[in-house]
């Protein structure tokens, strides 16, 4: 499978909310980084996707693979969904790059703008304070308790 079909293969898992068919291209060593999950490792990524396709009620993703090497890849991304915590709507403009080893992806980073997803997510909150460490590692804290609570079965 090339760098490709192999992104092509996780978004359109993605857009149907298959984590299994996304964890399938993750490499068992993978590590995946985004501002909200600096530094998931292995199985961790996988239930991150898997929580997020579980709760992503109105999860729509649009997706554009902007390079593919053999062990590259680059993807322009949208999210839309509604923040659970808050019921507010959210569109989120995200890249992920990825290293590609063994035919599977090894190192998946997402990066989009902290301030603006908090904007959207917090609203009135997010516009003056999403800016700031302290609201963002809460933001951080309360997504890794969420993970845990998710793989426990809570």
């Amino acid at each position: 499978m090339t760098t490709r079909e192999l992104l092509e293969t996780f978004y359109k898992s993605f857009q149907a909310r298959d984590a299994e068919g996304m964890k399938a291209c993750y490499h068992k060593d993978v590590r995946f980084s985004d501002p909200v999950f600096p530094d998931l490792r292995g199985e961790d990524a996988g239930r991150m996707w898997a929580m997020l396709c579980a709760r992503g009620k109105d999860l729509v993703v649009e997706f554009s693979i902007l390079e593919a090497t053999e062990t590259e890849g680059k993807v322009a991304w949208d999210a839309y969904y509604t923040f659970q915590v808050t019921k507010r709507k959210v569109h989120n403009q995200i890249i992920g790059t990825f290293r590609i080893q063994d035919g599977k992806i090894i190192e998946h980073r997402d990066t989009f703008s902290f301030w603006r997803w908090t904007r959207m997510a917090l609203g009135p909150l997010g516009w003056l304070l999403g800016w700031s460490p302290l609201v963002q590692n809460k933001i951080r804290k309360q997504a890794a308790k969420g993970l845990r609570d998710f793989q426990n079965g809570k």
